[in-house]
């Protein structure tokens, strides 16, 4: 059974969402899927494909899903703020002397985009709504 609030799955005969806590209907035996026809855990997955322009077109597809939706709002403020990131360091590199240290928490934000990258898809795919610390309150809020 899903969830028609989160999108979670919940076990059959379950009364209640082990996510959100909202009450699931019987109706809900089947899953409740997106205004782009997708699973809401593969929606939510394909918001982080792209980093924030996957997420831009799901924010604009997605109508109902509140699951898809936060994973698409999430996913264009974290990557929007590393992509960000990168263009101020790539134009700081240029400073001599201390465009190394530029360099460097280039490389390092990189790693760390790579590696919150698979982790939310991940997290996104198993029907989580793993909330990141700034991220996830920015996007609850303009969801």
């Amino acid at each position: 059974m899903f969830c028609t609030k989160c999108g979670a799955e919940n076990p059959d005969g379950s009364k209640f969402c082990s996510r959100c806590g909202s009450i699931i209907a019987p109706e809900a035996a089947k899953p409740t899927g997106t205004s782009t026809g997708l699973k809401p855990n593969v929606a939510g997955l394909l918001c982080y494909a792209l980093g924030w322009i996957t997420g831009l077109i799901f924010i604009i597809l997605e109508k109902e899903n509140q699951f898809v939706r936060f994973h698409a709002m999430q996913s264009i403020v974290t990557f929007g703020a590393f992509s960000a990131l990168w263009i101020i360091f790539s134009i700081l590199v240029m400073i001599p002397f201390i465009g190394l240290i530029f360099w460097l928490l280039n490389v390092l934000t990189g790693i760390i985009a790579f590696v919150l990258w698979i982790v939310l898809m991940v997290t996104a795919y198993q029907g989580e709504r793993h909330r990141l610390p700034v991220a996830g309150d920015i996007a609850q809020k303009y969801m």
